[in-house]
């Protein structure tokens, strides 16, 4: 049965949702077939498939190029398409044109945007125009510049207020989950039982009402850097290396292609 986002605002209280990043159509597939409830196509895919330093320079064309290949290889998960930076924040008009195609175009059931308080009236403005919101605090990659690097946010009391205050308002305002990145785990449990809609933490501690990881850090497939929350649950980038060497070797020794492997 197809996750919707009524399903995932159900699930407060009765179990934790399963949610993976996937950027192309094969991961999608692979990743729906696990029975992985939500799909994030998350910007993180300008470090993990294009290269770049940072979420930043992420462009909308390539947001609904991934969204739209995860939406044809997913049949089941829900799929939530980040808004990149300067997509949303310029003015409510903007919001809802980009949302919109992300939507329209690409094929993603909602979009999620990064921030607080001050995101409130996006939020309600993209809810009023039929678009399904997520909300997303705590380290959001797109303030990487303004917080002078990836830090774990809300460690002072002020911060900590700041963030739960920012959750209450960004509930209130109708998003249907929130994602809890880079807290102090007892914060995001504070929050999660604060708020009535399920929470998605990423180095936010066990307490939130799911987790989500990137598939490339949880596969080990990204190695410039491996924050402390990541697990792996596979070395698929050792394995890839590995098939890479022995092809190459096989090649170059003549042994393939072998007989079996000819017409």
């Amino acid at each position: 049965m197809k996750w919707t986002v009524d399903r995932v605002r159900k699930i407060k209280g009765k179990g934790k949702i399963v949610s993976l990043t996937a950027y192309d159509y094969s991961t999608a597939q692979l990743v729906d077939a696990a029975g992985i409830n939500l799909i994030i196509v998350g910007d993180s895919l300008g470090m993990t498939m294009l290269g770049y330093d940072s979420t930043i320079p992420v462009t909308m064309e390539d947001m609904i190029h991934h969204s739209r290949a995860v939406a044809r290889g997913a049949e089941s998960a829900l799929i939530v398409a980040d808004m990149p930076f300067l997509s949303y924040q310029v003015t409510l008009d903007q919001a809802v044109d980009n949302a919109g195609r992300l939507i329209k175009e690409a094929g993603a059931d909602a979009v999620k945007i990064e921030g607080g308080a001050f995101r409130a009236e996006t939020v309600r403005h993209l809810i009023a125009n039929g678009i399904p919101v997520m909300g997303h605090i705590g380290l959001t990659p797109q303030s990487v510049r303004a917080f002078g690097g990836y830090k774990v946010q809300g460690k002072s009391d002020a911060a900590a207020d700041q963030l739960k205050s920012d959750a209450l308002a960004l509930a209130d305002a109708g998003i249907f989950s929130l994602v809890l990145e880079g807290m102090p785990a007892a914060l995001a449990a504070d929050i999660t039982a604060s708020i009535d809609v399920p929470t998605v933490g990423i180095g936010a501690g066990p307490e939130c009402d799911g987790q989500v990881l990137v598939v490339h850090d949880m596969l080990g497939m990204f190695s410039k850097f491996t924050p402390k929350f990541v697990k792996r649950y596979a070395e698929l980038g050792e394995a890839m290396r590995n098939a890479f060497a022995a092809y190459k070797q096989e090649v170059e020794d003549g042994t393939f292609p072998a007989d079996e492997h000819c017409y």
